[in-house]
């Protein structure tokens, strides 16, 4: 029961549509960085009380978050634009850690892409049906990520998550 008394914290603090300008800086940075191009007839920002991220409602679905000022998708951004840039995929064995928030080891990367360096956002695909369950951090080089130890992306939004949860 504590889980859904926790996604109920995320309150709109403020929501207004983009000027023209603003959705064209998104646009322009989801194009350049995940190879995303948005086609829709509204965006609104959302800015939430007590959160670190603010989202973009894309004709009224929460696709765009904003992580440090940067715009990305949110996971259900992602598995509606699939990015063709900056994507991490990993086996069968890490979906389960990964839906639940945790970083991303070496172990469980079977593919990165090699033009992602050390602070860029991914997102984390699982392998056998591309679909995305994570964004997070990227900590080491893309083509440096595929090994044996160590951690590599750390985790900022996930499926179930109470950005994930988040209904306006």
């Amino acid at each position: 029961m504590q889980e859904t008394n926790a996604r109920r914290t995320m309150e709109v603090k403020s929501r207004h549509h983009l000027r023209s300008d603003e959705v064209r800086e998104i646009e322009t940075a989801l194009e350049d960085s995940l190879g995303v191009g948005l086609d829709a007839d509204t965006y609104e920002l959302v800015e939430l009380e007590d959160s670190e991220f603010d989202i973009v409602l894309v004709d009224g679905e929460p696709t765009v978050v904003y992580v440090e000022e940067e715009p990305f998708l949110t996971v259900q951004g992602a598995n509606a634009y699939p990015p063709t840039k900056r994507v991490v995929t990993v086996d069968a064995g890490a979906v389960s850690f990964v839906s639940d928030g945790a970083d991303v080891m070496r172990p469980g990367i079977v593919e990165a892409d090699d033009d992602i360096e050390p602070g860029d956002l991914v997102a984390i695909a699982e392998e056998t049906h591309g679909k995305v369950l994570a964004i997070g951090r990227a900590k080491t080089d893309g083509d440096e990520m595929v090994g044996d130890s160590g951690k590599v992306v750390e985790s900022i939004h996930f499926v179930g998550d109470e950005l994930y949860e988040f209904v306006i």
